[in-house]
Formats: structure tokens, C-alpha cells, sequence
């Protein structure tokens, strides 16, 4: 759990065993900058280490000669033990080349004692915290990718392995009769494999990695649909308020992801009502200037948007909190309560959708996400439910299928045989290339995976297409590929499916790229 305490101020540690300068250092602060800094002093080294190893602190005033240590060696330990937090040397007219060395070997600055007065210690001091912030943004925008990389490898192999347990899940329940005593155990092994699915796709997702296909929607109408589902997600102790903008603009996004953002958004304010409360939705056409900061201090572009804002009554959030709030894996839930994924994964579909995400809140009185996507001037596409009957989605095509892990090719192709078709099979595109060669009739359907060893099904395609131009191309992956995805969005004459899929789904995908349904 984070601590309560809100830091407001930037927190200096002065270690000095002269009383005059001691005093002279505050009374210069308090000139420039008395309301933005809290300022704590030491006369003695191993003081000073013992607050430096404590935290939270953004800057050190240190005066190499103290009574128990002096010269660089002084400047080294607290330089040990505090690597993260920017010095500033306080040093005299005859100190200088040790001053001087010490910003060699990573002091901030240094500062002559009696010349500059409060305007150059002012000065100093900001531009080591502007730094000092700089670099955590830094290092946070490099952890955040490193553990985007990461997730987004895990996601792609957990991926091949979730498609065969969920395949073969869902067809050995489709033949099992609902008293059967293995009719219960195969229902928890399909419910185990969809929470796990659910929970690739939030990395992903986190990660931008996860394959967009945006349509021209009304969130309006999405919140709507959402409504009952959402009561049940948060419980009879929240009442649930919508107030939904009727002119409000149309976005283009994928429907699956904003579901994805609204659902997380509301599980983290039941979370945050353990008591009860009022759980808003509210929609706006908003126009930004540029002026306004998201959480992250950064200035969202001008430009007109959609804003959804999922605004709770619970116990509010400090600023230390606030701060981490969409980091991956950032929980303030005991352990084994919550995964740390649901806001990064919000952060990550608004800045893969072209949006931005912000949040106002104060401890005790709760908690307002800000969701901002860009408006735009299209017509709404409708989101189609699948309600296909079963018979529809048979087929006589013959289909090339291309995957390398044979737990998903195996999967798929007794799916697609058992609806009628003819399944030629391949492990990679080499192999595929030459059975298209020894076979003689027609064929209707490339069905490949886009990350293969040796060819990507890009490259295949291409290649197969060069001698069978009227074979149509569904591709299907665990993870976005460049050659057919930009910026993670998915070209709309790209047929594609999402790994993991189900049976169900697979079916429906290829009855859709051949075209009219099977008789």
C-alpha cells in the first residue's frame, strides 16, 4: 500500500556544520523560493547517509568538509547513498578544484560560499530539480517500454498456447452431454483459459501491441448497451448514473477496446467505494486548446474530442498515488486483489487510439478519469452481433492453412474440417509455397500466421498470390506485425483474426472472407 502522506513541496536535504552558513542558506531560500521547498539540515555525515537512504528526498546541499568526513570522499558516499537524487556541492574560494572534480564525477553543480547570494542558489537549486524530473520522466518512459516489450513477447507465446486449450475446450464441451461428470471440469478449464486470454489481451494492450480495428462509433450508444453489465460488475451498494451527451460527436475507435477502457475504468471506482457511492458516466464534446495537462504533465494537442469521464465518490487518491496510477503492475490492492494492469492497460488503448487519458483526485473525496478521444466527421458504422446460425458458418473451400505452432495448426484444422472443408496444411512458408505448387485444383483461402520463421505470412501471401491471384488471404496472430499492421492499426482491406480465438469465431472469420455463407 502507498503511504497517505501528500509530498506538496520539494524536499532538500542541507548537510553543513556551520551554523552561520546554515543560516545564511535559509535565509537565502526563503527569499527565492520559501513556498516551494522544505528544507532539512544535518551536521554530520553518517546523518546525513542515515536521511539520504530514507527517500523522498529531490535534492542535496552538501558541503564536503563535515566533522566526521571531508573531500571527495564525503561527496562519494552520499553520492552512494542516494545514486537517484541530484547534489550540489557547497564549497570555499580555496575548494574549488575539489569542487570542480567532484562535478566530474556527477555532482549536479557547485556553488562558491559567500558569492551569488539567494538569485544564484535559486537558480542552481531549480535547474538540478528541472533535471532531476526530466530524468525520472526518463527513466519511467524507458521502463514503461522495456516492460511493454516484455509483456507484448509474453502476450504472443501465451497466445498460440491459450488458442489450442481454448479450441479444443470448447469442442470437447460441444460433445459432452451436461451430465456428464467431466461436463463441469471441462467448464473450468474453458473459464480458466478466457480469464487468461482476458488477461493477454491487457497486456497488449498495454504494450500498444494489440491489432486495432477502429469503426466510426457513438460512445453514447456503447454506454448504453453497457449499462446492466456494469450494475452487476459494481454491485447493488453503488448507484449507477449516466448523463450522455444527445449531440455528442462520433469517434473512431475499436469497439472492443473502448468496452475494454469503460469496464476497467469502472471496476477501479467500485474498488475505490468499499462503503457505497455514486458511480458516474458522463459524455461531452469538448474543445482543448493545448493548454491542458494531462497526469503526466503533458499538454494535450488542440483539436475538438469526445470526452468520457468515469467519475467516482470514494476515498480519492493522494499525489504520490496519482503519480504511478498507470503504471503496470502499480497497485494500492492487498496482495492477490488486483493485478496492476487495469489502468496501464487504459493508458495504453487511449494513446494507441490517438486519445489521452487524465485523472483529478483528492484523498476523501474521490476520484474523475477523463477519457479524450479525437472526434471525427464520419459516418457511425454499425457493430454487427454475430447472429449467423450455426448451419451458415459450413463451408466446402479448400484452405491452405500456415502455422508454425502445431498445437494451433492442429486446433484449426479440425475446426475447419469439421465444418466441410478441405484443409491443406503447412508449418511455415517454405512448405506452404510447395504445396500450393503440387496442388492442382483451386485454392480458396490462405489461412496463415503473420509471425513465422524464415517468412513472414505477409511475404507468403505476396508470394502465392503471385501465381494464384484469386485466393483470398485471412491472417491470424497473437501479436501485431508490421507487415501488416501500422502504428498498430489494422489496414481495413486486411482481414485479420486475434489469437486466441474460438472455435466459433474462426468459423464465422473464414465464412466472412469467402464470402456467402455455406447452404
Amino acid at each position: 500500500m502507498t503511504r497517505t502522506t501528500t509530498k506538496t513541496k520539494t524536499c532538500i536535504l542541507l548537510l553543513e556544520d556551520n551554523p552561520g552558513d546554515v543560516r545564511l542558506i535559509r535565509e537565502h531560500l526563503a527569499e527565492t523560493m520559501e513556498d516551494e521547498l522544505e528544507l532539512e539540515c544535518v551536521h554530520r555525515l553518517a546523518a546525513g547517509i542515515d536521511r539520504a537512504t530514507a527517500g523522498d528526498l529531490d535534492l542535496i546541499l552538501l558541503d564536503l568538509s563535515l566533522p566526521d568526513s571531508s573531500g571527495l570522499e564525503t561527496f562519494g558516499k552520499v553520492q552512494t547513498a542516494a545514486p537517484q537524487v541530484p547534489i550540489i556541492v557547497l564549497t570555499g574560494l580555496n575548494d574549488e578544484a575539489v569542487a570542480t572534480e567532484a562535478v566530474r564525477l556527477g555532482a549536479q553543480d557547485y556553488l562558491v560560499k559567500g558569492e551569488g547570494g539567494p538569485t544564484l542558489l535559486g537558480r542552481s537549486i531549480r535547474y538540478a530539480i528541472e533535471r532531476k524530473r526530466l530524468e525520472d520522466r526518463l527513466r519511467q518512459s524507458q521502463k514503461m517500454e522495456a516492460i511493454g516489450q516484455l509483456a507484448g513477447g509474453i502476450a504472443h507465446d501465451f497466445n498460440n498456447l491459450l488458442t489450442g486449450i481454448n479450441g479444443f475446450s470448447d469442442m470437447l464441451l460441444s460433445d459432452v452431454d451436461e451430465t456428464d461428470p467431466s461436463y463441469h471440469a471441462l467448464q473450468q478449464i474453458q473459464y480458466a483459459g478466457e480469464r487468461a486470454a482476458a488477461l493477454t489481451r491487457q497486456l497488449l494492450a498495454f504494450s500498444r501491441k494489440q491489432v486495432l480495428a477502429p469503426k466510426v462509433l457513438n460512445l453514447n450508444i456503447r454506454v448504453s448497451e453497457m449499462e446492466k453489465l456494469l450494475q452487476r460488475l459494481i454491485g447493488e451498494d453503488i448507484n449507477l448514473a449516466t448523463h450522455l451527451d444527445p449531440g455528442l460527436g462520433l469517434v473512431k475507435v475499436d469497439p472492443g477496446q473502448v468496452e475494454q477502457v469503460i469496464m476497467n475504468l469502472a471496476v477501479n471506482a467500485r474498488d475505490a467505494m468499499q462503503d457505497g457511492g455514486t458511480l458516474t458516466i458522463e459524455t461531452h464534446n469538448i474543445d482543448l486548446d493545448g493548454l491542458f495537462n494531462d497526469s503526466f504533465d503533458k499538454a494535450i494537442p488542440e483539436g475538438r474530442y469526445v470526452m468520457l469521464a468515469v467519475t467516482d465518490t470514494g476515498s480519492g487518491m493522494n499525489a504520490e498515488t496519482k503519480a504511478r496510477i498507470f503504471e503496470p503492475f502499480f497497485t494500492t490492492k492487498p496482495q492477490g486483489k488486483g493485478t496492476g494492469l487495469g489502468l496501464a492497460t487504459c493508458y495504453g488503448v487511449m494513446k494507441q487510439s490517438g486519445g489521452h487519458i487524465s485523472v483529478y483526485s483528492e484523498p476523501g473525496h474521490g476520484t474523475s478519469f477523463k477519457a479524450y478521444f479525437p472526434r471525427v466527421n464520419d459516418e457511425a458504422q454499425e457493430v454487427a452481433e454475430d447472429e449467423i446460425p450455426d448451419h451458415k458458418l459450413n463451408g466446402s473451400e479448400t484452405i491452405l492453412l500456415v502455422e508454425d505452432e502445431a498445437v494451433v495448426r492442429d486446433l484449426t484444422a479440425a475446426v475447419l474440417k469439421a465444418r466441410g472443408y478441405t484443409v491443406l496444411q503447412a508449418k511455415d512458408g517454405m512448405e506452404a509455397l510447395k504445396v500450393s505448387k503440387n496442388h492442382r485444383r483451386r485454392i480458396h483461402l490462405l489461412l496463415t500466421d503473420t509471425v513465422m520463421p524464415g517468412m513472414n505470412g505477409r511475404e507468403l501471401a505476396e508470394q502465392l498470390l503471385a501465381k494464384r491471384p484469386d485466393t483470398k488471404v485471412l491472417y491470424m496472430s497473437g501479436y501485431t506485425d508490421k507487415a501488416i499492421v501500422q502504428h498498430g492499426i489494422l489496414d481495413p482491406d486486411i482481414a485479420f483474426l486475434q489469437k486466441p480465438f474460438k472455435a466459433r469465431a474462426l468459423a464465422a472469420k473464414v465464412r466472412e472472407v469467402l464470402g456467402k455463407p455455406g447452404k
